[in-house]
């Protein structure tokens, strides 16, 4: 069926349907359009929320990034990243696929409508001159013919006159018959005039409308399948990129199945953990009896009434004790940031000494491979001159080993100092190489077989005067006695291991570095931290 034969009368019709058919897609392509604008904003606006709950990216040694709960939320944030960049894919795929060619198209399409009509409106006017022809050669016909009659009649009336002259009689048949035939050629006329009209409405009704109206419906049902496909490609769009959302998604989930918390509390330990004992019981001191305080003025003690562990009642961390403090005091109570981390607990001095000693190393290890580097350059040089000075080198070769030395003062320094945060054992495990006095490797060889060449360990020394000390006195009479606050292992080379409540014989007291030298019953003798203790003097 086509509406060339069915809707052949439905001019007006056509024409209010097809414009209909037009401004449904109009009003479409504006429906993606602004469904655009909602994938862009909604992508926009992700990103930014993505953004703002990810602003510490850069703070990544904060202790929170470790722990897998921290680290889930911001691979959930990086896949909402990833999913805010599928939806402006959407939007960008609508825009260029159905706004863009719809809109294009529809252009075409109005334009081939206006041809169509334009052609429609010609034939109709072209079939309406026609008619208009035929309707003045219509009338004039008419006219003629009756004033045909009426020269007729007049005619018959002058020759029935008996009054009337042969010459009137003469000229009014002739005014008759010229009457008689110009209303014949108007006849003519009219006739042609009918016969070329009734074709042009034949061909009008049967030809050119028809072919018009069966262009019109070809160009509605091509509107209706362009549109058809933009639904689909409505739908389309957004499915193409429904595996990667998926993947995203998917993503999200592995994130929350990541979180490990038993791993978190292990880390959380690991960061925060003190090392300190739990407070032992006070003792009785009874001033009746006239009885010395258990605790002396020359070490720290623990803290009389509960311990403020909340941090309630304290705008800043208050240790148990300090390392080198003898006796809490209101200025010290704060404790200050130290190059050797005394201001730290125990347990997290260690570590932090134990990361400053590994950076010095890696530092020291570069600074070597670069005065190798430059030894052979020289000694390049020294053999091939035309290759370069060997003298422009001295400068940098200096410098090298002025840092060489600089980097082992450290070591030394801070491998004593973990040596005495009880990391001795984790400092030379910890160590990929130890370095001579010129710089080269001499300890381990690069498969990790222990070299024969090797030099004696700095930490060795640590505790060289604490030996000699032994072997050079005779046993010292005690000047007092301690009692032990907390467990130390005294795994240190000159240093003496203790349990809480042991009561040692004090030898030697602390000279300011922060360890006395105490005696067991069995004779044993050597150094613990004085912060460790509670010591009373001998009157």
């Amino acid at each position: 069926m086509d509406w060339g034969t069915e809707l052949w009368d439905q001019y007006d019709i056509i024409e209010k349907h097809t414009q209909s058919g037009l401004e449904l897609m109009d009003k479409y392509v504006k429906f993606v359009r602004e469904r655009t604008e909602i994938e862009q904003n909604y992508a926009k606006q992700l990103r930014n929320l993505s953004k703002k709950y990810n602003q510490k990216r850069s703070n990544k040694d904060e202790p929170e990034c470790r722990l897998s709960s921290h680290q889930s939320f911001l691979n959930i944030l990086n896949e909402m990243n990833d999913y805010a960049g599928q939806r402006e894919l959407i939007a960008e795929n609508l825009m260029i696929n159905i706004c863009i060619d719809l809109n294009k198209y529809l252009q075409e399409i109005k334009q081939e409508r206006k041809t169509y009509l334009m052609e429609a409106k010609k034939a109709q006017q072209s079939l309406e001159s026609t008619y208009k022809q035929l309707d003045n050669s219509k009338k004039r016909f008419e006219r003629e013919w009756r004033e045909a009659e009426r020269a007729a009649q007049h005619a018959e009336k002058t020759d029935q006159d008996i009054n009337a002259t042969k010459a009137d009689v003469e000229k009014a048949k002739q005014q008759a018959h010229m009457k008689a035939h110009i209303a014949e050629e108007c006849k003519n006329d009219y006739a042609a005039q009918l016969q070329k009209y009734n074709k042009e409405q034949n061909q009008f009704y049967f030809n050119d409308m028809p072919l018009i109206f069966n262009k019109l419906q070809d160009l509605d049902e091509r509107r209706a399948r362009k549109l058809a496909q933009g639904y689909i490609l409505f739908s389309d769009t957004e499915k193409h990129v429904m595996p990667i959302i998926g993947k995203c998604l998917e993503g999200i989930t592995k994130a929350g199945s990541n979180v490990n918390e038993k791993n978190d509390s292990r880390i959380v330990i690991e960061q925060n953990k003190s090392g300190f004992e739990r407070p032992g019981d006070l003792e009785f001191e009874d001033y009746s009896q006239g009885i010395n305080r258990a605790s002396s003025d020359s070490s720290l003690g623990t803290p009389k009434g509960p311990i403020d562990i909340l941090g309630k009642n304290r705008s800043k961390n208050f240790w148990l004790f300090s390392r080198r403090s003898k006796k809490v005091t209101p200025e010290k109570a704060l404790p200050t940031v130290t190059e050797d981390f005394g201001h730290l607990p125990p347990e997290q001095r260690r570590k932090r000494l134990q990361q400053k000693f590994e950076e010095i190393c890696k530092e020291l290890q570069k600074e070597v491979d670069q005065s190798e580097a430059l030894g052979k350059m020289k000694d390049v040089y020294e053999k091939n001159p035309q290759m370069g000075d060997p003298a422009s080198l001295a400068p940098q070769i200096n410098q090298t080993s002025q840092n060489i030395e600089r980097l082992r003062g450290e070591m030394s320094k801070y491998e004593t100092w973990l040596a005495e945060a009880g990391g001795r054992g984790d400092a030379l495990r910890y160590r990929a190489h130890s370095f001579n006095n010129n710089g080269a490797h001499d300890v381990y060889s690069p498969d990790g077989a222990h070299s024969d060449e090797s030099t004696p360990d700095p930490s060795q020394a640590i505790y060289a005067e604490f030996d000699d000390d032994f072997d050079d006195e005779e046993l010292a009479a005690p000047i007092g006695e301690c009692t032990a606050m907390y467990n130390f292992p005294g795994i240190s080379e000159g240093t003496i291991s203790m349990q809480e409540g042991d009561v040692l014989a004090v030898v030697e007291e602390d000279k300011g570095d922060g360890w006395t030298r105490v005696r067991r019953n069995n004779g044993d003798e050597g150094y613990i931290p004085t912060s460790y203790v509670s010591i009373t003097h001998k009157k």
